[in-house]
């Protein structure tokens, strides 16, 4: 079975803004939400999240940014991904601190086209892993209402305290979240393993202070997890278990989709 076999429920277009074109897939009815997948590409479990969104009534967006669409998560392909991903692709914020990931302004073109299309009160959107901040930073757009940080892992922490303590996002489009989280009294989700590397307790902790009472921090224990080949980090897909906190924290960002955009 041909890997893009995963997405035969989905209508596959090209959408371009500045100077990226990249492949996204569609289903569903309803407002929308724009769900960003993690290392090492647009997987099968990162399918069967965005079919549960158009499932409740929403129309799903899924970008596909790196690796090939549909084809599942191994060892060999995860590698490959990060190596392109964080040593190749200028388009991602890997080390540096206080910097928006420059892919952040083409989901916010893709934010308001599918707001235009889809009506509703704005946009959801979930990031995975590298892509966990961008939720954040598409916030500077108005269309988009509900924001999602599942794993936020860029920058990359390793060997840095600073780059442990930053959001991947500028101070410019943090003052911006910040005065649309007040002035139209909304807020972000935030979603991590206490475990794991990837997202430092100092990660969340900067998303406490600076976000104060409009951060709803999810934070879950490695008992919650489902068995998989990598310790706990994935919350809404690898790592996610059918019943109990890891299932309760897949429902709850669904209902924040559902009542923030207004399904």
């Amino acid at each position: 079975m041909a890997w893009e076999d995963a997405l035969s429920a989905y209508d596959k277009f090209t959408f371009e803004a500045g100077p990226w074109a990249r492949p996204v897939y569609r289903r569903g009815q309803g407002p929308a939400v724009i769900v960003i997948h993690e290392i090492p590409g647009l997987h099968p479990l990162v399918i069967r999240f965005a079919d549960r969104v158009a499932e409740a009534g929403m129309t799903v967006f899924l970008p596909s940014l790196i690796g090939d669409p549909g084809r599942p998560v191994s060892g060999g392909y995860a590698l490959k991904s990060m190596a392109t991903a964080f040593c190749v692709r200028r388009e991602f914020n890997v080390w540096r601190t206080g910097r928006t990931s420059p892919i952040a302004d083409w989901l916010r073109a893709l934010a308001r086209k599918a707001h235009a299309e889809c009506g509703g009160s704005g946009v959801g959107a979930v990031g995975m892993c590298f892509s966990g901040g961008f939720a954040l930073a598409m916030m500077t757009d108005p269309s988009v209402v509900a924001p999602v940080l599942s794993q936020p892992s860029l920058p990359l922490p390793f060997g840095s305290r600073a780059r442990a303590a930053d959001i991947d996002v500028s101070p410019e489009d943090l003052r911006c979240v910040k005065d649309r989280l007040e002035a139209e009294d909304l807020t972000v989700m935030g979603l991590r393993f206490r475990s794991d590397k990837f997202v430092p307790d100092a990660r969340f902790e900067t998303l406490k202070r600076v976000l104060g009472a409009r951060f709803e921090p999810v934070e879950l224990e490695d008992e919650d997890a489902a068995p998989a080949d990598m310790p706990p980090h994935s919350v809404l897909t690898l790592h996610l278990r059918e019943d109990g906190p890891t299932k309760a924290a897949e429902q709850k960002v669904i209902a924040f989709f559902r009542q923030r955009t207004g399904a």
